[in-house]
């Protein structure tokens, strides 16, 4: 299904660019500017198995969008600033923000020397678990799991079953299946105990991940001094915020924010929800986030920013800069606002 539809997105992008549509309906659909979405930045890998590979861009497509930016005169600003243009109505000029979840080391590393090229701010929403290496990054566990196995033994559905993993078109699928079941899981926690257990027969140490890839206090705390970077709050432990308590997920939320205020020694006024999707961010989150004081949120829904959004600061949509597309065409055709309304059936604003 994901193979299937990432097919059809590439050929709607692929459609929008060769025809120009995109340019006619961009004074309808590009809004007044758009937050971008990012994870790792990082060279690309030669493996024939790269099941996260969407989460990933290079550092070459980095600065290929910053130039694209700044040829068509869109401001690339951060997200205090679209925040104030948004509340105080100044749209002469779109402009772009760019924020990069999770925490990892590369953003550092890759990242931030692109946008200093280019003097573009950057927002970087830390997972407090994470930066305590304490964290489970449950989906590069299963990667590992899936990469070195040629067969996965698990319950599914209540019945024990063997999944193939032998060949690359065996592992994608296995990968997909696999994936869908774990986020179907009650919580967070479920999906992390289940997938130490495959790790564990594996011989994948699934607890060490979030140290190996992401940014420790002491970086994070180093990396916040630039002052191109904000960082922003994800949460104790990324988890599905629509899958816990109230009482939980405000836990999560505002311990977060105050472990990395902490460290950092500054307000921490954005965050970001994990997922992010409809399964996972909703109008109670929305509130959450609202009463607790932060100035923005932003979530994964697919959208451009228009001046209604100055009502919904903490439903922000984003669009994901995709490893899987990864061109000058199809990044025209996203920044234009084309494809998301169509997805979105032309509704600007979607908070519910």
């Amino acid at each position: 299904m994901k193979k299937l539809r990432g097919t059809v997105i590439r050929l709607g992008l692929e459609t929008m660019a060769a025809t120009g549509a995109y340019r006619l309906l961009q004074p309808l659909t590009g809004g007044v500017g758009f937050i971008l979405m990012l994870h790792h930045v990082r060279p690309a890998s030669i493996s024939s198995f790269q099941p996260n590979r969407h989460l990933e861009i290079t550092p070459d497509f980095l600065e290929t969008t910053l130039k694209n930016l700044r040829a068509r005169d869109i401001d690339i600003v951060s997200l205090d600033e679209a925040r104030r243009r948004l509340t105080e109505h100044q749209f002469g000029r779109r402009f772009a923000t760019f924020t990069f979840d999770d925490g990892y080391r590369d953003n550092r590393d890759y990242a931030l020397p692109v946008m200093r090229r280019f003097d573009a701010p950057m927002t970087v929403y830390a997972a407090s678990d994470f930066a305590a290496g304490t964290g489970r990054l449950w989906w590069v566990a299963l990667e590992r799991i899936v990469a070195h196995s040629e067969a996965i033994t698990m319950p599914l559905d209540g019945v024990e079953m063997q999944v193939e993993a032998a060949t690359p078109a065996q592992k994608q699928m296995a990968f997909a299946r696999l994936h869908d079941h774990f986020r179907r899981l009650p919580t967070d926690l479920d999906i992390n105990d289940a997938v130490g257990v495959l790790a564990r027969r594996c011989g994948i140490d699934d607890t060490s991940i979030s140290g190996e890839l992401c940014l420790s206090w002491d970086e994070l705390k180093a990396f916040a001094d630039d002052p191109l970077v904000t960082i922003g709050a994800h949460t104790i432990s990324h988890c599905n915020l629509a899958h816990e308590t109230v009482d939980q997920a405000r836990h999560e939320i505002a311990t977060s924010r105050e472990r990395i205020a902490a460290v950092l020694e500054r307000p921490v006024k954005h965050f970001a929800y994990p997922y992010g999707d409809k399964a996972a961010a909703g109008r109670r989150e929305f509130d959450a986030t609202t009463t607790l004081g932060f100035d923005t949120a932003v979530t994964t829904r697919p959208g451009m920013l228009f001046p209604s959004h100055a009502d919904h600061l903490t439903a922000l949509p984003r669009i994901s800069l995709n490893g899987n597309f990864q061109t000058g065409r199809a990044l025209s055709v996203l920044t234009s606002g084309a494809a998301t309304a169509l997805w979105n059936g032309f509704r600007r604003v979607d908070v519910r």
